[in-house]
This record gives C-alpha cells, sequence and structure tokens, in this order.
C-alpha cells in the first residue's frame, strides 16, 4: 500500500471518531460501556479536536515529499502506539465492554500501518 493511501485511510478514521467526538463524546463513548461525567464530555470533545487536528494533517500530509511522510508517520506511530497501549490498558481493566476490543484493534492497525510506512515502505534514512 502506498503511503499516501494509508495516510488518506487514517485520516478518514480519525476525522470520523474525531467529529463524533466534538459533537457527542457521551452518545460514542457509550457504545463502548463508558458513562461520561460533565468533565469526561468536555475532555472527549478536546481529544475529538486533536483527531480532527491529526485527520487534517494525514488528509494534507497525503500529498507531501517522502522526508514530509517521513516525518509525519514517525510522529503517527508514536501517537498510535500509545494510543494502544492506553486502549489495551483500559480494555483489560474491564473500563469497556467487548466492543472496546475494536477500539484496540483500530488502535493496533494504525500504529503497524504507520510503523510499516515509516520503518519499510520510506526507509529509516
Amino acid at each position: 500500500m502506498k503511503v499516501s493511501t494509508f495516510l488518506v485511510i487514517k485520516a478518514i478514521v480519525s476525522l470520523i471518531f474525531g467529529i463524533t467526538l466534538a459533537l457527542a463524546p457521551a452518545a460514542l463513548m457509550g457504545l463502548y460501556g463508558v458513562t461520561l461525567d460533565v468533565t469526561g464530555a468536555f475532555m472527549g470533545r478536546f481529544f475529538g479536536a486533536c483527531l480532527i487536528g491529526i485527520g487534517l494533517t494525514c488528509w494534507l500530509g497525503s500529498s507531501v515529499t517522502d522526508d514530509g511522510q517521513r516525518a509525519i508517520t514517525l510522529a503517527l506511530f508514536i501517537g498510535d502506539t500509545i494510543g494502544f497501549i492506553v486502549a489495551l490498558v483500559a480494555q483489560l481493566s474491564g473500563m469497556m465492554n467487548a466492543l472496546g476490543w475494536v477500539v484496540v484493534l483500530i488502535w493496533l492497525l494504525l500504529a503497524l500501518g504507520n510503523g510499516y510506512c515509516r520503518f519499510m515502505r520510506l526507509g529509516a534514512r
């Protein structure tokens, strides 16, 4: 898969989750068995705003030079790896229902995809 194609896929996933979290954090998290108080909803909206920024960075970054994509995919690899660990710990602690494994899988696939794009596809220069 081309790096630009992967970045577009990551952009779409990030924008869908980001917009949903920004507009309706309690509804989205409710799907995973997580209830949010006012503070949780507030932080969910902040996270949604960050995901929208990441999505736009990926969308716009899909057409930059290899050096630009190398930098973007490295940053995303680190962030998505941390996101995978956070999601896995939350799932293993029982914070989310069984649908939470989908969240863990999404973070894992995004981390692996960014790792592949950064270290295998674009090279480690």
